[in-house]
């Protein structure tokens, strides 16, 4: 009994920390993330673009995983949909895609690793 009465409570204050306005994010998407940054005693949201090729769903601690190439290297990030550090999240297009993981876009480079974009 006590053991059920746990589980409710971690499941009560995991539900007070998910974020309610996330809009609905797909494998393909290509996203803007609006990344809170602490320097010194100011605070600003720095923007993060790239496209999502992973997801890791696990109610408060979802993650993606979001790809984008700057000057020819191929940088990724893994972002914790639910942390207060994420400011905004904006799905800026969709792409039609197949899988579950985008790990072999690691592989192509310029239009070869370009996704099909899908108009919903």
């Amino acid at each position: 009994m006590a053991k059920l009465n746990n589980q409710q409570t971690i499941d009560n204050l995991n539900n007070s920390f998910m974020k309610k306005d996330l809009p609905l994010i797909r494998i393909g998407d290509t996203v803007k993330l609006g990344v809170k940054i602490i320097e010194g005693s100011k605070e600003r949201v720095q923007f993060y673009e790239g496209t999502i090729i992973a997801k890791k769903n696990s109610s408060i601690n979802t993650t993606i995983t979001v790809r984008k190439v700057l000057d020819g290297i191929g940088v990724e990030r893994i972002f914790l949909i639910h942390s207060p550090k994420i400011d905004s999240i904006t799905v800026l297009r969709s792409s039609k895609v197949r899988r579950s993981k985008l790990y072999y876009l690691r592989n192509l480079r310029g239009k070869a690793s370009r996704l099909k974009q899908s108009f919903k």
